[in-house]
């Protein structure tokens, strides 16, 4: 069984909104990271369910995914949303990947003059 972040069960991790998630005590030492990204993205869901397992939706909004993006996709379970998840790319992470291991283009000599 997988341990909540913070004491007090799942239940009193809740997601939805920033309100004082940094000082609250439901995010621990992670509240400043959750709630600097809840202002990039959305509102975080919930990190675990009722039995305490990881929710996907949780999982898709850390990813900086559109939320939906695996968590609706029809026939999808959640083991594999979190499959799925766990092999797929963060597109930050991504992009600045491409940004670092791309050469820059040559400049054109014919335009370099212009």
């Amino acid at each position: 069984m997988a341990t909540p972040l913070v004491g007090g069960g799942p239940a009193a991790l809740g997601g939805g909104g920033a309100g004082g998630r940094g000082t609250d005590g439901r995010w621990g030492a992670y509240g400043a990271a959750i709630t600097r990204w809840e202002t990039l993205t959305r509102p975080a869901p919930a990190p675990t369910d009722a039995a305490g397992r990881l929710r996907a939706d949780f999982v898709e909004w850390m990813q900086g995914l559109d939320s939906g993006w695996v968590t609706a996709t029809p026939g999808l379970g959640r083991p594999a949303q979190l499959t799925a998840l766990g092999n797929g790319v963060v597109p930050q992470q991504a992009s600045r990947a491409l940004q670092l291991l791309a050469p820059p283009f040559p400049r054109c000599p014919r335009c370099a003059g212009q």
